[in-house]
């Protein structure tokens, strides 16, 4: 049997069956900001291409179940003008989260970016009810734009938590995914150690050996 090809692209992985997304960040919010590899390059790939792509990201993430990804797949067929404008909404408020929480992992705070989010949060923050000592919130599942309220709570409940300032950024040179650094010390460097983490220990390894090389050559061919 042939074993189907999984590309990998950045975190996220690519099958036959689609675009498996890597859920790194520690936070609902900054997944949805990670949903575009290779950021501060010239060869940046939006993983939320499609209004398909949105909803199986929700699915992945948690925010809706199979069955109402499903559901919103059949309506998108019926209604592809919404779909559009849902996606269109989606992409907006992913780079206005992504400017917001990556000005402030790197200590600024733009209050432009907090004015952008206002408008989402009437419409995430729509009829809560109150349970036990909880307050809960009712989305429209049904709604092509409805697995963003949730990503909106997500990214308030971070803004105003004293965890906003565990807020990073990846130390790769060709990744800007943001991701929660949750370690005890405030060490980790890396949306994750498997991918950005490895392939910065194997650029570090052949620096090295280059830089040996040429000092060897430098040095009549190496050691005497």
């Amino acid at each position: 049997m042939v074993t189907p090809t999984i590309r990998v692209r950045g975190g996220n992985r690519e099958g036959p069956d689609g675009i498996l997304f890597e859920l790194s960040g520690g936070r609902l919010c900054l997944d949805f900001t990670n949903t575009v590899d290779n950021r501060p390059t010239d060869h940046v790939q939006d993983r939320l291409a499609t209004y398909a792509d949105l909803a199986s990201w929700s699915r992945q993430a948690g925010v809706l179940s199979p069955a109402e990804e499903q559901r919103l797949l059949h309506r998108e067929k019926r209604r592809p003008d919404e779909a559009r404008a849902a996606l269109a909404r989606a992409t907006a408020l992913r780079e206005t989260l992504f400017r917001l929480f990556f000005d402030i992992a790197e200590g600024r705070m733009e209050a432009a970016h907090i004015e952008s989010l206002q408008p989402e949060l009437a419409a995430a923050f729509r009829a809560p009810l109150l349970r036990p000592y909880e307050l809960v919130w009712k989305d429209d599942l049904a709604r092509l734009d409805g697995m963003l309220g949730p990503i909106v709570r997500s990214a308030v409940e971070l803004l105003t938590s004293p965890e906003r300032d565990r807020v990073r950024v990846c130390a790769a040179g060709n990744c800007d995914w943001l991701f929660l650094d949750a370690s005890r010390n405030r060490s980790r460097q890396w949306c994750d150690m498997a991918v950005c983490g490895n392939r910065s220990k194997v650029n570090r390894y052949h620096r090295r050996r280059r830089s040996r090389r040429r000092r060897q050559r430098t040095n009549g061919g190496g050691r005497r």
